[in-house]
């Protein structure tokens, strides 16, 4: 039976969906149906389609009373809403219903795993929070909660575990068709660890150990979880808060963690080998993995950043998105990237350049290029756009002296552009969005480590109407950021402080 406060979610988002137009979300990427959008949840493949939750606040757009909302795809592009799957509706949830996962039960049932959230007040005026963990099961439409809610207790969780930050269920099958969870937790002082619990239907849990610790090593608490074989290797993905920053590997704050290691699925154990950051721009966080029916690793993660949140117009009746799926591959023990292959169906209106040579030192005597562009940078006819796939191959020209700066101005006029500059030097690639539109001062500039491989450097670019994801040497780094700027500004130039070489792809991208 779906109780009064989910029916009055469902409701709210079916009414102010309609003061969206379409031209107003972004053309591929997944926005709330209305109001406010975190973590993503219960990425999963059921019954032919794509199914995709997302925390949720239906009724505002800012961080609030915590939902599920609920999309569906055959393509991981065009997403159809669907009602509101979870509401904040029953005494051990009633302060959110937080991030968790679905699966498929054997006997065709969607099974969705979340963290049930209860806040209470000592007689002292003290706050206390638990979390736990709590089930709900339907035919990925409607879902009734178990009864037997919450199946993992704060009772559960080992000593020296946080009893308020223990959350975001990630479930996996193993071998023998039992199930396991695992679930972060925070630890004293200030750390966390990964939880492993087991279970033989999916229903009933137990405490099976400590699947990972962090060690205070990445960040404070671990959000996020997920697990999952590739290529040979075990792959643990969660999202830390708190980050201090290592090189260019890892900044400041909240980001995104990738351990790569050999599991042994007989004694349950990850052994760490080797670890990296999945996103080293600035919007991408609490990412999410499924197998696709074709065998395929795809992830997807919310692209914001909860230091980033600031950024947005109380007056937006929608905020956040989710990223790009991307298909995951390991090679030489690091995690790759690349956008899913289904893309490319939407591709239209090539355009490409060759070898064009780019002049330094701010002189644009290139045939392509017109007056107005002398303080802009280079631009090629029919090279621009704001939904776009863009292949960008950049060289030093042969036998001469290699430059300095290399940049990519995108979303640009006469007042806007986000810049992507390298340096070959430093080996340093910059995303820049100060000039973007924004009127708030939070984090527009990130720095990746990058190489040039055969004397050139290459760049894939996925422009939406209101984001950047730009895949760095065919994926081994990918930096994201969300644009605020506004849509007319839509040119590309290419700018270089001696001379490069230059090669440029475009396709329109059409839903």
């Amino acid at each position: 039976m779906i109780s009064q406060t989910l029916r009055e979610a469902r409701r709210t988002e079916e009414v102010l969906e309609k003061l969206i137009g379409k031209e107003n979300r972004p053309l591929f990427h997944l926005s709330p149906r209305t109001g406010w959008t975190n973590d993503p949840n219960g990425f999963s493949y059921y019954q032919g389609k794509y199914h995709l939750f997302y925390q949720y606040n239906p009724y505002q757009s800012h961080w609030g009373p915590m939902h599920w909302g609920h999309a569906v795809s055959e393509d991981l592009l065009h997403w159809e809403y669907l009602p509101a799957a979870l509401a904040p509706d029953e005494p051990y949830d009633k302060d959110g219903v937080f991030s968790g996962c679905a699966i498929e039960l054997p006997d065709g049932r969607m099974l969705l795993a979340y963290t049930g959230v209860l806040e209470t007040t000592d007689y002292d005026g003290r706050r206390n929070c638990r979390q736990m963990q709590c089930l709900a099961v339907g035919d990925g439409i409607d879902f009734e909660k178990y009864e037997g809610n919450p199946v993992i207790t704060s009772d559960m969780i080992p000593e020296g575990g946080s009893r308020e930050d223990f959350r975001d269920p990630k479930i996996f099958t193993a071998s023998d068709g039992s199930y396991r969870m695992l679930t972060a937790n925070r630890t004293e002082p200030d750390s966390s660890q990964l939880l492993l619990y087991r279970s033989t239907d999916a229903f009933h849990w137990e405490f099976a150990g400590v699947f990972a610790d962090n060690k205070g090593r990445f960040g404070r608490m671990w959000e996020c979880p997920d697990f999952f074989e590739l290529d040979g290797k075990g792959v643990i993905l969660v999202s830390p808060q708190d980050m201090l920053p290592d090189g260019f590997e890892y900044h400041n704050g909240n980001g995104s963690l990738c351990l790569i290691g050999s599991y042994d699925p007989a004694t349950e154990t990850f052994v760490e080998e080797t670890n990296q950051a999945v996103d080293y721009g600035i919007d991408y966080y609490a990412m999410q993995t499924i197998l696709s029916p074709d065998g395929r690793r795809i992830m997807i993660g919310w692209m914001q950043n909860w230091d980033t949140v600031g950024i947005r117009d109380e007056k937006d009746p929608w905020f956040g998105q989710m990223s790009l799926p991307r298909e995951l591959r390991i090679r030489d023990g690091r995690l790759f990237q690349s956008p899913i292959k289904e893309l490319e169906n939407y591709r239209c209106n090539k355009v490409e350049y060759d070898q064009v040579r780019v002049q330094g030192n701010g002189i644009i005597t290139s045939a392509y290029s017109k007056p107005e562009d002398v303080t802009r940078g280079l631009h090629l006819p029919g090279v621009s756009g704001r939904c776009l796939d863009l292949e960008v191959v950049v060289k030093r020209p042969e036998g001469e002296e290699l430059f300095n700066k290399f940049t990519i101005s995108l979303a640009a006029d006469e007042k806007y552009h986000t810049n992507i500059s390298f340096r070959p030097g430093e080996s340093i690639v910059k995303i820049d969005r100060k000039f973007s539109g924004s009127r708030r001062a939070v984090i527009h500039q990130r720095r990746a480590q990058a190489e040039m491989i055969d004397d050139q450097i290459r760049f894939r670019i996925i422009l939406d109407r209101f984001s950047m994801e730009v895949f760095i040497n065919d994926g081994s780094k990918v930096m994201t950021a969300t644009l605020g700027t506004r849509q007319s500004a839509d040119g590309i130039f290419f700018s270089c402080d001696k001379d490069a070489i230059l090669s440029v792809t475009k396709y329109e991208l059409k839903m």
